[in-house]
């Protein structure tokens, strides 16, 4: 049995069709009305035939080796779609290979035959190519590409056609397509990627369609293309990652937030701004929307937020969305942190490590800019903690975030404000888990120290607050514990250590570490930060000169002021470095006089009316001693001015220095300043004050003709004549040191320069 049949293809190339059963050929020249075979075959539901034909077009003709012979094959397989009708999807899969072959082809007509056959069959089959999506799609981010002006618009033709039956229809196959596009979204190619963009957001506007499930497959994608040259591609990523968040933040219970954290971090870290900001802007949406649901990925959130809180003005926007990442992370840490046993609680959600190729991929973007404005307020935005009936208890990783802080801190290429805001976590962290801290304290606590010796004000400032509250806080008595004693623990160049309370140091004749009876207890890293304080301070001598006043005067603020003054000069009375000691003892006396900071320590100690503050008076005259002057200005503080007499009687056994001298002066001008305005007035009282007058006399006696000598000498000319000043019967207030007052109170023996520990040597040079 034989029968004919031809037809003219829709690219009218003029070839005939002859069919004959059981082969087919074709023979130029001879034309055909077109489909009438094939709609006989399908009267007849004759589907073995049909077959025959389509793969006698395929095989002989599509994929022929000789170009007419493929031409004249596409057309032959459009015009059997059309004469199939609505039977043509029963078909599909033969019609479509062959032509989906010949997108290949070298020859760019033949690829232009190969879209125009296909746009044929896929218009006819409509929502019946759905099942065959992933194959076009994939031969179509080929043609998205191609060098050939007409086979791209031959293909945006058939795309549009594609995403029309896609809209239209309720049967796509999400699940079996994101693969692919997965695959396809790392393509380098500016058209590739705006075809793979375009269908992004056809899909997100797709109503059935729920891509955001499938968010974290394609987001690292979308963050690389977001870095493309071209504008519109860049506006465009934009565009959809703007959808995305929108989407988010309507439907947070359904983000995949945990998954998609990493790949936030890695593009928050990216050198392309535009990249960089939209992921700080995401990165501050999750941890807003998310809550303690970020916990497990804090160190790494932090290694990307922190730098870039020292950035300048032309990345004032990053700086700023940064500054709401870090604000936002550091109130999800609270005290509950500290009661978990970590070594008992299920371990937090893994955070999915970034590939090789994903950490490659993030450094190969480039320039643009994004406005960070935002519908979110951070002030006023509440946090969502993410629930779901498989969700694992989160734990804080505060190893991890320790480290990250530590590393930060170590950099001495960061900027100020990123230094300061470590040491606000760090101060946060010892605040809201203080027992987990202390675990730290010991690898911590040398970089804190030499973090003392900042530019910035403002550094050492918090500085001094991370110090200061480890140095008091309760769960340093249990975690920080002294070092070990033994022959092992000799301690280091860098470090000194507590003396041992069986120590001959502390064996002297008075209490030694012991602190008054009216402060309140230090833990044991309070004394330790005291001795490598007073270490670093002589070591450092410029740090001293510089900010030693600066740094004491802001601890006794932070601390308690009188147990930082009984631990510096108890540690100071075993000081070997004699000039250091002279030189620490007079910063320490002339913070004490002049700062602010301690005028009811100084009000303690001029009136020693209790014996907490005889004490204190006793521990700082010990070490005092170290430096003639200052002993002498401390007795003057004290009203102790018998002794203090008696102590200028044996400057004349001392070498004069220049140094001397000027420290004689210095004190002459505070004499003059409001501190001393007591002892001023005590001069009217010349007759129980004997022994000021004698020790003021001492002093000018003691410098040269001077602007010094001349202000002292005219002070003790406006002492009055004792017989002008006789007064009507009765005790006046006496200074200590006149006939009934010549010790420190009731019952308190004043210490001298022979008593032990107060050697005179210690005055020699």
């Amino acid at each position: 049995m034989q029968g004919t049949a031809g037809w003219r293809g829709s690219g009218g190339c003029g070839v005939a069709i002859v069919v004959s059963l059981p082969a087919l050929r074709v023979q130029k020249g001879e034309q055909i009305e077109k489909g009438r075979l094939v709609r006989e075959f399908v009267a007849q539901n004759n589907t073995s035939q049909i077959k025959h034909v389509i793969q006698i077009l395929s095989q002989e003709f599509a994929l022929s080796q000789h170009p007419h012979s493929r031409k004249g094959g596409l057309i032959g397989l459009a015009a059997c779609s059309i004469a199939l009708g609505k039977d043509s999807g029963l078909y599909l899969k033969e019609l479509i290979e062959p032509v989906l072959t010949c997108f290949n082809d070298a020859d760019s007509r033949l690829r232009y035959y190969a879209c125009e056959a296909l746009y044929n069959i896929v218009k006819v089959a409509r929502g019946s190519v759905l099942p065959h999506f992933n194959v076009l799609f994939d031969g179509l981010s080929k043609l998205a590409a191609d060098p050939d002006p007409n086979v791209k618009s031959g293909s945006e033709l058939l795309d549009r056609l594609l995403k029309d039956i896609v809209t239209e229809s309720n049967q796509f196959d999400l699940v079996s397509f994101i693969p692919l596009l997965r695959e396809r979204i790392y393509s380098n190619n500016q058209y590739a990627r705006q075809f793979i963009i375009s269908w992004i957001l056809v899909l997100e506007s797709v109503p059935d369609i729920n891509l955001l499930d499938y968010l974290p497959e394609i987001l690292d994608g979308l963050f690389q293309i977001l870095g493309d040259n071209s504008k519109e591609i860049r506006k465009m990523c934009e565009v959809a990652l703007g959808e995305f968040l929108k989407e988010i933040k309507k439907n947070p219970s359904s983000v995949k937030f945990a998954e998609m954290a990493n790949i936030l971090v890695i593009h928050c870290q990216a050198s392309d701004d535009l990249i960089q900001l939209t992921a700080m802007c995401w990165m501050r949406e999750f941890i807003q929307l998310a809550g303690r649901v970020m916990l497990p990925y804090s160190s790494g959130i932090l290694t990307a937020v922190l730098p870039c809180l020292s950035y300048d003005d032309r990345k004032k926007n990053i700086k700023e969305v940064a500054n709401v990442c870090n604000q936002s992370l550091m109130k999800l840490v609270i005290p509950e942190d500290d009661d978990v046993d970590e070594a008992k609680q299920p371990m937090p959600v893994p955070a999915e490590p970034a590939s090789e190729e994903t950490l490659s991929k993030a450094e190969a973007v480039s320039g643009g800019s994004l406005d960070a404005s935002s519908d979110s307020n951070f002030s006023n935005a509440s946090v969502f903690t993410v629930t779901s009936p498989e969700r694992i208890p989160v734990t804080l990783n505060l190893d991890g975030i320790v480290q990250v802080l530590d590393c930060h801190l170590h950099d001495t290429s960061i900027g100020m404000m990123t230094r300061i805001a470590v040491l606000k976590w760090l101060y946060h962290l010892y605040i809201k888990t203080p027992r987990k801290m202390f675990r730290h304290t010991d690898s911590l606590f040398p970089i804190l120290l030499r973090t003392l010796s900042d530019e910035s004000d403002e550094v050492i400032l918090k500085d001094l607050e991370v110090l200061a509250e480890i140095a008091s806080s309760p769960a340093g008595q249990t975690e920080g514990q002294g070092p070990a004693e033994g022959p092992e623990a000799r301690p280091s160049p860098a470090e000194l250590h507590v003396p041992g309370r069986g120590s001959p140091l502390s064996s002297s004749g008075t209490k030694g570490m012991e602190c008054s009876p009216s402060t309140p207890t230090m833990n044991s890293y309070f004394y330790k930060f005291m001795i490598n304080l007073l270490k670093r301070f002589s070591s450092e001598r410029k740090l001293l000169e510089t900010r030693g006043a600066f740094i004491i005067r802001q601890l006794c603020l932070l601390l308690n002021a009188e147990n930082i003054f009984h631990s510096m000069a108890d540690i100071l009375l075993r000081e070997e470095d004699l000039k250091f000691a002279s030189t620490m003892v007079h910063t320490l006396n002339t913070i004490l006089l002049t700062s602010s900071e301690l005028f009811q320590l100084r009000n303690q100690l001029k009136d020693l009316k209790t014996q907490e503050s005889r004490n204190l008076f006793c521990c700082l005259y010990r070490s005092w001693c170290h430096n003639p002057v200052t002993t002498v200005s401390l007795c003057f503080l004290t009203q102790n001015y018998k002794h203090a007499y008696d102590l200028i009687q044996k400057f004349g056994d001392l070498e004069v220095t220049v140094d001397f001298l000027t420290e004689v002066d210095k004190l002459v001008q505070l004499i003059e300043c409001p501190i001393f305005t007591y002892l001023r007035l005590q001069l009217l009282d010349v007759k129980n004050n004997p022994y000021l007058i004698k020790a003021l006399y001492g002093l000018l006696m003691l410098l040269p003709q001077s602007s010094a000598f001349q202000l002292l000498s005219h002070r003790l000319q406006c002492v009055p004549n004792p017989e002008l000043m006789q007064t009507a019967p009765g005790k006046p207030r006496r200074g200590r040191g006149g006939r009934e007052q010549a010790a420190v109170g009731t019952g308190a023996q004043l210490p001298c320069p022979h008593v032990s520990g107060c050697r005179g040597e210690r005055w020699q040079g």
